[in-house]
């Protein structure tokens, strides 16, 4: 499977943004996700989403942020509302192994990364 992100900028604080992920390759992950990395910081999980439709969020993003998916175009999609200079990182899309249905927050239980898209909120 390959990712390839896209969507990053810089935005004003209060401002929107929509990532996009699209997935190739051979076989289709059930579940994908976003993560994202912050200049100093670790990787941390933002959502994920099921070939379904369920999804699961970072409690910390709920409501400003929502994941969504076309599996007829093999991509995921992050809109990200009201961003804050706090929210500036390199967004990751993620995807676990195919035969994989069970949506998990740690990144070590994704095995296809994406090369990431910056995202900078300006004050």
């Amino acid at each position: 499977v390959q990712l390839q992100a896209s969507g990053g900028g810089l935005v004003q604080a209060g401002g929107s943004l929509r990532l996009s992920c699209t997935a190739s390759g051979r076989t289709v992950s059930n579940v994908m996700g976003w993560f994202r990395q912050a200049p100093g910081k670790g990787r941390e999980f933002v959502a994920a989403t099921s070939w379904g439709g369920s999804t699961k969020y970072s409690d910390s993003l709920k409501g400003r942020f929502t994941i969504s998916r076309d599996n007829t175009k093999n991509t995921m999609y992050l809109q990200m509302n009201s961003l804050t200079p706090e929210d500036t990182a390199v967004y990751y899309c993620a995807a676990r192994a195919a035969s994989v249905t069970v949506i998990y927050s740690t990144a070590n239980s994704y095995i296809y990364w994406g090369q990431g898209t910056r995202v900078t909120v300006s004050s």
